[in-house]
């Protein structure tokens, strides 16, 4: 009766569908009580280690900003999921791990799935420039954008491209073995990433595929006598202990990859919690590209503290060693366009950016 009153409704009109109407509302009310979060569910992967500069800035930068964000409405919350250093991917399997949606949110590697992603690993065909990181990143994403089907590799894989790209600092050698000019290098065995592998054709020297949770036990047991890395992932990882000869060789760097979401999951999530992820992933870039000075300088201080001999390769080496190497870039471009990819667009884009903002580089592999 009481509830009839409250109501204003004749007891005539009051159904027993109505009642148990109102009984369902009251109930989630009840459940959720006003002003609550909503809790939003989101795992995040990455193979390497939080050591190491692009992981560590997910959980110290995109995570933080994300929630913070989402703080402000108080709306929605996530409850993240992080799962590094291969407990839910090895590294370069994180791409097919977000594609599955075993993960919904994560660095995805173009570097460690070139046969996937080729278009994304022009960088590493076009070597031995000056470009720094933050500018290699700023081009492969301008083009991303510039050239649809260069962005829309990423779709393939049933993924979002979110941005937060990144390029790690410039590779360089270390050794087990002094190197005291380019032909030391003939004979002997070099691990280095996936499409870099290419930079050591046609200087006697032999590359091996190969990735940086490798490079400690593989050069401790003989596997090979020195590796192409760069310095803020040879620190942390104590390349130095079993591999003291650095080389600096400024080979140049390459965009790596970026953060990228499942585009299922991408698509369910209330446009709030994909803003406050959005903003998570610009931080992210940000403070990666704004430490990532500070550590390249650290680290060699550290490993040089630690008894690691520093020398460096002449110009006239390094420019006679960039003309040793064949033109990889041009058969690569030529190969993805007749694939239907836009090989020689992408290649001649990069090169354009890179010349148009002074990054100097030794040769024009679109122009030969």
């Amino acid at each position: 009766m009481k509830l009839n009153t409250e109501l204003n409704l004749p007891a005539s009109r009051l159904t027993h569908k109505m009642v148990f109407a109102l009984f369902v509302t009251l109930s989630l009310v009840m459940v959720r009580p006003v002003g609550a979060a909503e809790t939003v569910k989101m795992t995040i992967v990455a193979g390497h280690p939080p050591v190491l500069l692009w992981v560590k800035h997910f959980r110290d930068t995109l995570i933080p900003t994300a929630n913070k964000a989402l703080a402000k409405t108080a709306k929605y919350k996530i409850q993240w999921t992080q799962a590094y250093a291969g407990t839910l991917a090895k590294v370069g399997e994180e791409l097919e791990t977000i594609q599955q949606g075993l993960a919904d949110i994560g660095g995805a590697w173009n570097l460690f799935d070139p046969a996937k992603l080729p278009l994304q690993n022009v960088g590493y065909m076009a070597p031995f420039n000056e470009a720094s990181p933050a500018t290699v990143t700023e081009i492969v994403e301008k083009l991303q954008k510039d050239i649809p089907a260069f962005g829309a590799q990423w779709a393939k894989y049933n993924q979002v491209y979110l941005g937060g790209g990144i390029a790690a600092d410039s590779y360089h050698l270390w050794s087990n073995y002094p190197i005291k000019k380019l032909a030391d290098l003939k004979g002997h065995k070099f691990g280095a990433p996936g499409p870099a592998v290419n930079w050591f054709k046609g200087t006697g020297a032999v590359g091996v595929s190969a990735n940086l949770t490798l490079y400690f036990n593989d050069l401790k047991t003989g596997v090979y006598d020195g590796v192409m890395v760069f310095a803020t992932s040879a620190m942390p990882q104590k390349l130095d202990q079993v591999a003291p000869y650095i080389t600096l060789s400024n080979i140049g760097t390459g965009y790596a990859g970026g953060v990228t979401a499942n585009k299922d999951r991408w698509k369910k999530l209330p446009g709030e919690v994909k803003s406050a992820i959005m903003t998570g992933v610009a931080a992210y870039k940000t403070a990666f590209y704004k430490e990532l000075d500070k550590r390249i300088i650290a680290s060699f201080g550290i490993m040089k503290k630690r008894g690691a001999k520093i020398s460096k390769i002449s110009a006239s080496d390094r420019t006679k060693w960039a003309n040793m190497v064949p033109n990889v870039a041009k058969g690569w471009a030529a190969g993805l366009t007749k694939k239907g990819l836009p090989g020689r667009a992408v290649l001649e884009g990069y090169m354009n950016e890179l010349r148009a903002r002074g990054a100097k580089p030794v040769r024009n592999w679109d122009k030969e």
